[in-house]
Order: structure tokens, then sequence, then C-alpha cells
């Protein structure tokens, strides 16, 4: 079989489930997607994929294909981190993966603090609820919730436990109320983010969101259109304590104050990048980085990593005031 290219289109389909979705996850278009496995299928004189409840699962045989697959895209990735892990200098590329919040507001400003150190290496950011898989070097780095994964060649270490609360619109408290307890919280409008594995940002027991709202005016995937909702008197919505500290959150009251959740935060990397010499220079900064932000994560107000209006990129008095203490 000349064309290798196929397979991954095959692996494609059959992880979510439909021609469109893989074609969209692959760039390309449903018809191209279509023909390439009728390809393969002619190829082998088989079906690889048939329709159950809608959805597109493999064939006996298809299955056996994507295992083979599946060590095939292993073996080649094994190439790509073995060139990396030879790389000594501090130059090049380091892709990072995050989700929104974390990710566009918390480490930019860090990692242009760790460029005044090592300017020439530049960085790649994934911005996405969904995690980006190591083994095949979507990522060199990943910021992850609740768990580094379950990969054994992952090396995750818990950086941060982030504090939860909830809020709304001083307009939203005047027309309808400040509730006083959980029970009250149930009667009101809600406005959900939806985060990783298509939890909702909310009060959960495990996987299981408690206390809902009565109804949700206002939902989204996206962390800065939620931010907007929460302005805009959608309903009461749960954000990080650090989130509040954003130059729009001016008009947010805090509903019950002591109802304040935390989710902890893990920094992963695939074990043989860490060999890489810039890879492992941004890992170790950023293991010190939130480190010296535990208390903004914990309880928000202004990150060590700020810089003050008018100064460019200087880092922060609290920053530099940390950096003295080391």
């Amino acid at each position: 079989m000349k064309n290798w290219s196929d397979y991954p289109i095959l692996l494609a389909v059959a992880e979510v489930g439909s021609l469109t979705a893989a074609g969209k996850k692959l760039g390309m278009s449903q018809p191209t997607v279509g023909r390439r496995i009728r390809a393969l299928e002619d190829h082998f004189k088989t079906p690889l994929l048939r329709r159950e409840d809608g959805v597109l699962v493999p064939t006996r045989f298809g299955q056996s294909m994507l295992d083979h697959i599946r060590r095939m895209q292993d073996e080649a990735s094994a190439i790509d981190r073995s060139s990396a892990t030879l790389e000594d200098s501090l130059s090049g590329v380091v892709r990072l993966s995050a989700t929104e919040g974390i990710g566009t507001a918390w480490l930019p400003g860090v990692i242009q603090r760790f460029r005044g150190e090592h300017p020439d290496i530049l960085i790649d950011l994934g911005i996405g609820f969904r995690d980006f898989n190591l083994a095949q070097r979507e990522a060199d780095i990943a910021l992850r919730w609740e768990s580094p994964g379950e990969q054994n060649s992952l090396i995750g270490r818990k950086v941060a436990k982030v504090s939860f609360g909830f809020y709304a619109s001083s307009d939203y408290i005047k027309q309808y109320g400040q509730p006083k307890n959980l029970e009250e919280i149930a009667d009101h409008d809600g406005i959900m983010a939806n985060i990783m594995d298509g939890k909702q940002l909310w009060l959960r027991d495990g996987d299981e969101v408690i206390f809902p709202p009565k109804r949700v005016t206002f939902q989204t995937n996206s962390i800065w259109a939620f931010g907007e909702a929460l302005e805009h008197g959608y309903g009461i919505g749960m954000e990080s304590l650090c989130g509040r500290d954003t130059h729009r959150r001016k008009d947010l009251q805090r509903v019950l104050p002591d109802i304040t959740p935390t989710e902890d935060l893990y920094l992963v990397a695939h074990q043989d990048l860490r060999r890489s010499t810039r890879i492992r220079a941004v890992f170790d900064f950023l293991v010190k980085a939130f480190k010296q932000d535990q208390e903004y994560f914990k309880t928000g107000g202004r990150s060590a990593f700020d810089h003050e209006p008018g100064k460019g990129t200087e880092p922060s008095k609290a920053a530099r005031l940390v950096d003295a203490a080391e």
C-alpha cells in the first residue's frame, strides 16, 4: 500500500464517528474523506467501517487495521521525539497547550519573562478544551485540569490548586436578588461554560453538576464569551477567582463567597522530551512560575507576572520581590 496518508484518515473517522467530523479535524472536505476511505476498502476488498446508531464504527477487520495504524503512529511519533532529545541548544520552537483563561490571560506574560532570558526559544501556543496528544507531539508541554492523564510515558507535576466562585453582574443582582444559599442559586438563571470532556463549569460532585440553575440562559465553549455574558447580566456563573482580575470584570459581584471549590492544575510533558534542553528549560521555568503565583491562583488579586501599566513587559513589583527572595 503506497498511500500511507490514507491510514490516519481511517483512524480519524473511527475516533470521531463521522466523515464530516473527521474532515473538520483533518482540514479536508467530507467528500474527500469518503473517497479516501473507499480507496482503502477497495484495496483490501472488504468494508472497514459500518454504521451503528448513526455513528461509523470499525468492522472487525477495520479494528484490526486500526490497531496496526496506532502502533505505526506511535513509532512515527517516537522518531520525532528522539530527534527532539538530541537538541542541546536553547533555540527553536516549543509547543505549549492550555485552555482559555490561563492560556490566554496568564501564560503570555509569564512566557515573555522567560524569553527575556532565552530570546531564541519561540513559543507555539495551542488553545482549546481538549487534551493535546503529547505522544504524537501535538504539543511538547501541556497544562491539564484534574489529572495529568493516564499514559505511563507522561511526566506530570501538580503546579496549582485553582479556586473558583459564583459571580453575577450588579444589574442582575439588583433585579433578581442575592441568593443566600445553594438552594436559592438553583432558582436563578445560570451561565454555563462547556470545558474539558464536555463538563460544565459549575459546582460538581465528581462529574455530576449539583444545584444546577433553573434554566441556562447562555452556554458557550469560550471563556471570553462566558465572561461577557456574566457582565451583561444573563445570570449567575462560576469562574476562577484569578479570572476576576481582568480589566473587564469591574461590575461583577461575588455570590455566596463561602463557596470556593478548587481544581488541580497539572503541567505535563512526555518523558522523552524532558531530555530536550529547550523544552526542559520551559518546563522548569513554568514550574517555578506557578510556585511564585500560588496565592494568585488561590485567592485572585494581582499576578506576580503582571506588568505595570506604561512599562511594557517589565515585571511587576511583586515579581521582582519574589525573584529577590530566592
